[in-house]
């Protein structure tokens, strides 16, 4: 007498209203793909390709800042000169930009 009937309700999912509902999710999945995993594997992609071009006397910049000639190459390491007779060796990881010739004239 106190408590009142409960009825459900139809939930009133259909074919075209659980599509209409994800919508917004699968749109914001496209917007993320192509503002931000997109760009870092063209990034990436990029940054593979110089790693494998790098070659003697190519000038180059690490990720702390110093720049130098390369010297040697190897698979995982790069032999760079800084100053005369001033050689160091780091990741090829580490290389982060290739110069143009002719950037480094105090070497």
């Amino acid at each position: 007498m106190f408590i009142s009937n409960a009825y459900a309700q139809t939930a009133g999912i259909g074919g075209e209203g659980g599509l209409m509902s994800f919508l917004p999710i699968i749109l914001m999945f496209v917007v993320l793909y192509f503002l931000m995993i997109r760009p870092q594997m063209k990034r990436q992609k990029e940054q593979k390709n110089m790693m494998e071009a790098l070659a003697k006397n190519d000038e180059v910049v690490t990720s702390g800042g110093i720049l130098g000639r390369v010297v040697k190459v190897s698979d995982a390491y790069v032999t760079i000169e800084v100053a005369n007779g001033t050689e160091i060796i780091v990741q090829k990881v580490a290389i982060t930009m290739l110069l143009p010739k002719g950037t480094i004239k105090a070497i």
